[in-house]
């Protein structure tokens, strides 16, 4: 793999870390957020202990004619490290919808993809009433590292209209 890139995203939320965490690390929270503008989440499954597993699907809406009505995206891996309401580290992988780990190029994704994704999230609580989180995702290929920030701020910005609701 050539030049393998690390996307660092740093957000400031308006909602204390209790609420910041359940919101990143329950499966009904994370259907809310999950997956950029024009697609939803009709599947999250977490099991948030070192060593279990998460499963994720993002569908497509329909809005973006490149990605028809109904496409669906899955994504699995293993969380390699959990500190409750501090860090969390797990490996990401394109999977299908059991969870089996399949190539990106599989799915028609461009570029070189690693067999293996770091995600490194770690949670600040700030002053009891906000808390800062950043994201480490490395890995992805050069040519994808516009489409995965964009992607991964449109999450995140849904993940900000959930907390305020």
């Amino acid at each position: 793999m050539s030049n393998p890139t690390t996307l660092l995203i740093t957000r400031t939320f308006d909602a204390p870390l209790k609420k910041v965490w359940h919101a990143w690390t329950d499966a009904e929270q994370v259907k809310k957020w999950w997956g950029p503008n024009n697609f939803d989440c009709p599947v999250a499954t977490i099991d948030l202990r070192e060593g279990g597993k998460y499963l994720y699907c993002m569908r497509s809406t329909g809005v973006i004619p490149m990605f028809p009505k109904g496409q669906e995206f899955w994504s699995t891996g293993t969380y390699n490290e959990v500190v409750p309401m501090k860090r969390i580290v797990a490996s990401d992988h394109f999977s299908d919808k059991d969870g089996n780990i399949i190539s990106p190029k599989d799915i028609g994704m461009p570029g070189e993809w690693p067999e293996e994704m770091i995600v490194t999230m770690t949670f600040e609580d700030i002053d009891g009433s906000k808390t800062k989180v950043t994201l480490e995702h490395v890995g992805h290929p050069e040519e994808m590292v516009e489409n995965a920030t964009a992607g991964w701020n449109e999450s995140l910005d849904k993940f900000t209209a959930t907390l305020a609701s």
